[in-house]
């Protein structure tokens, strides 16, 4: 399917963020008027939680060439990108890009090589989309995608704890341990084997929670994706293993193939740092969507 030129940008902000969203979204669409005066660039405001992703997929249906922006964290992308996939499959694609907003930034640190009114501004005037990969989570009634990560377990708790703090390293340590000291260990059944585990990551990119290097030799367009399991072996332990995460060191298996394990107890899912809860006896799918995103960059 051929692009259609970009002509119009939507941005989709949360009006009540006590972030930089709402300063960010305006500072952008000013930008834009001086640069291109021709793009169609409009705010649509949120007004309650997964309307981003309505909007989103409202604002490429029908309207090709058209980019929605979020202007928020990892979160509030998580639902745009949403948005956009399911407008695809019904037939009309968009781009998705996101603007830098909250306090969780992992896709966008983890992508972005310039800023994104220069990336705009070039794909007014012909540069093509880039294209990256996405995960998909599939099982327990539901199917969603993830920009960046899909959690179980300690870890993607860890750091979206982190990803709310500005942290000194006597601080972080704290927060680190208080959330470890409570924490209880997980069942899952993969392969035919039953794990229990501390925790389990699928990532798309090579960082998590501006600390977890998860890996040195990821890309967010490779067509795979990596995982990172920590079995239970005690709290200690867990607390040493997750050091070797933040410092890089711990192993990660990268997967072109999908990964399938059963819940053996209720749970929750984190997705790009949205939690949702998934029953016991559930049966999740992850894989990679290989070039499923349109962007610009």
């Amino acid at each position: 399917m051929s692009s259609a030129p970009l002509t119009r940008v939507v941005v989709v902000l949360n009006p009540n963020s006590t972030g930089d969203g709402p300063d960010n979204a305006r500072h952008l669409q000013e930008q834009l008027q001086q640069r291109v005066p021709e793009l169609e660039v409009e705010l649509r405001e949120t007004e309650h939680a997964g309307h981003a992703e309505d909007l989103a997929r409202e604002a490429v249906t029908g309207r090709p060439g058209t980019l929605v922006v979020s202007a928020s964290g990892d979160g509030g992308y998580h639902e745009v990108v949403n948005g956009l996939v399911a407008a695809e499959r019904d037939g009309h694609p968009g781009l998705a890009a996101v603007l830098p907003s909250g306090n969780a930034n992992d896709h966008a640190t983890a992508t972005h090589e310039r800023p994104l009114v220069e990336a705009v501004v070039d794909a007014v005037h012909g540069r093509p989309p880039v294209r990256m990969d996405l995960l998909e989570v599939s099982g327990a009634g539901r199917s969603r995608v993830a920009h960046s990560y899909a959690g179980i377990g300690i870890t993607p708790v860890a750091a979206a704890a982190l990803n709310e703090h500005d942290l000194d390293a006597v601080k972080e340590s704290m927060l680190v341990v208080r959330a470890f000291w409570s924490y209880r260990p997980l069942a899952i059944v993969h392969e035919g084997r039953r794990l229990r585990i501390d925790s389990l990551v699928f990532a798309n990119i090579d960082r998590m929670a501006k600390y977890a290097q998860l890996s040195e030799d990821s890309a967010p367009d490779d067509g795979r994706f990596e995982t990172l399991l920590i079995p239970h072996r005690g709290k200690l332990r867990l607390l040493a293993e997750f050091a070797r995460v933040l410092r890089g060191a711990h192993e990660v298996e990268s997967r072109r193939t999908p990964y399938v394990f059963r819940t053996e107890s209720p749970m929750p899912l984190q997705l790009d740092g949205e939690v949702f809860q998934v029953d016991a006896g559930s049966t999740l799918t992850v894989r990679c969507l290989p070039l499923a995103l349109r962007t610009v960059r």
